[in-house]
């Protein structure tokens, strides 16, 4: 990625919100790197380098601010292809992948050579893979010390290390604080099993549009939204077992950050569920540059965001009980397939007591089981093998997999069409341009009756057509995005 260093140096001399998370400056009097919109005193632009990537300043000798804390920085969106891969390769590395992960087997997940991956990795982030790692674990590690009352030990552990002495290690070299230093500097005991983080993201946030979204599809049981806070239970698989727990979202700074506060044994998984909730309120958006191309239509409704999704499979079972119903009649249906397929899980929310249920349950269930609760058993046949083709690897359903190759085998799944296919794109793919043309409100909006013509009308929203799709939801009555019918 080629940065511009005079317009770097003016978007920091005025703090420009919109560059936040695009770049980070390296001042060579300090041996310091700060998000764009730091708010010490600028240095003079001699002093200054500037670098697409917290790793890749990192690699080039600098340490992370405390001021402006550069792992508060939103995340960067962009659709060309090598930027895609790169995203979703630093994707799969901020869910999960362990310090003794391999590049081999990480290529092989996104389908290209480790050379191919290695050159386009280092070329959009300025930082080979390895370096973006140890950086995101670093990173994450200084959050954990600085924010919360976690162990050391826990620290170390929740953030990918498998050895206390190589985090040690790792901490003082690059930032010349061990992390006794930051424990001490943060002024936290340790003890807590309920932790708070903050996450960033670019203003504007639609905030209430996007908890409208999400609340009118909540499913009972898993989901509530009272007080503008977004709950949920989490279940995530680390470890060969299932950890359980639940999370509350907050929007209430006057900065643009979300509090994300995660409760029970998710505090070993942090980097999953962190990474959950940043794909669940699209964090990573660039509201500016999408209104920028959707001209008028976003004018109403400043940094609406596309909804993603914690779980990419809860998002799939949910389309499916959603072709051609109401919203209303689908999140009930979700419920009865939640109560009678989730696990129990305990939270100190009453509305808040199962698990969306896991794919290898559902695999395992006859179609008359699930036609029992008043779902049709061509559904149902649907989300059998929809169960089975994520609980056998043979169909990813996150941020990281390939676009194409994920709507050719959802296509060829039962019952999937293309309404079906676009909406699981748009929401558990994280993919901007997904566009559900054949949608009951997006033609209603459009004033069409042909899926074809709208498809047409929809070309010049490229490459953002999620964010025209979610525009036109809520600008029909009720504002929140009540598609309804869907024809699939």
């Amino acid at each position: 990625m080629k940065l511009d260093a005079n317009i770097c140096y003016q978007a920091l001399l005025t703090r420009d919100a919109r560059f936040d998370g695009c770049f980070f400056v390296g001042v060579a009097t300090t041996g310091i790197y700060c998000r764009p919109v730091c708010p010490a005193k600028p240095p003079a632009g001699r002093n200054c380098s500037f670098f697409p990537s917290a790793a890749a300043a990192e690699a080039a000798g600098f340490r992370p601010c405390l001021r402006c804390r550069p792992e508060l920085a939103p995340g960067a969106s962009s659709i060309e292809a090598n930027a895609n891969l790169a995203r979703r390769a630093a994707d799969l590395i901020e869910t999960s992948i362990p310090e003794g992960w391999r590049l081999s087997g990480l290529a092989d997940r996104l389908g290209v050579t480790d050379r191919h991956l290695r050159r386009v990795f280092r070329a959009e982030l300025g930082a080979s893979p390895l370096q973006f790692a140890q950086t995101h674990r670093l990173l994450l590690a200084k959050r954990l010390l600085t924010d919360t009352s976690l162990s050391i030990t826990d620290v170390a552990m929740g953030s990918g290390f498998s050895s206390i002495r190589r985090f040690n290690a790792l901490m003082k070299d690059h930032y010349r604080m061990s992390p006794t230093d930051f424990r001490r500097k943060s002024g936290e005991a340790p003890g807590s099993d309920v932790i708070s983080l903050r996450l960033g993201y670019r203003p504007p946030m639609a905030w209430e549009e996007l908890l409208a979204f999400l609340g009118a599809r909540a499913v009972e049981g898993v989901e509530s939204i009272s007080n503008d806070r977004y709950r949920r239970s989490v279940g995530v698989e680390a470890g060969g077992r299932l950890l359980c727990g639940w999370i509350e979202v907050i929007c209430s700074n006057p900065q643009p950050l979300l509090e994300v506060v995660v409760g029970g044994p998710l505090l070993t998984a942090i980097p999953r569920v962190l990474a959950g909730v940043k794909r669940l309120f699209d964090l990573s958006a660039h509201p500016v540059a999408i209104a920028s191309v959707l001209g008028p239509l976003a004018l109403d409704r400043p940094g609406l965001r596309v909804p993603g999704a914690f779980d990419g499979f809860e998002i799939a079972v949910r389309a499916i009980l959603g072709q051609q119903i109401s919203v209303k009649s689908a999140s009930t249906l979700a419920a009865r397939f939640t109560r009678a397929f989730g696990e129990p899980v305990d939270t100190p929310f009453q509305e808040i007591r199962r698990l969306f249920p896991k794919p290898a349950r559902i695999a395992d269930c006859t179609v008359p089981m699930i036609t029992a609760l008043g779902i049709t058993s061509r559904r149902a046949v649907s989300l059998i093998a929809l169960a089975g083709a994520v609980a056998d690897g043979s169909l990813r359903l996150d941020a990281g997999a390939h676009i194409e190759e994920t709507l050719k085998a959802l296509l060829d799944l039962p019952g999937v069409g293309i309404w079906t296919a676009q909406y699981v794109a748009m929401r558990a793919l994280a993919w901007p341009d997904a566009f559900p043309h054949s949608d009951y409100g997006v033609m209603k909006a459009l004033r069409e009756t042909s899926p074809a013509r709208v498809l047409a009308m929809a070309e010049k929203w490229r490459p953002w057509r999620a964010y025209a799709a979610m525009h036109l939801w809520a600008g029909l009555k009720g504002g929140s995005g009540h598609e309804c019918l869907h024809h699939v």
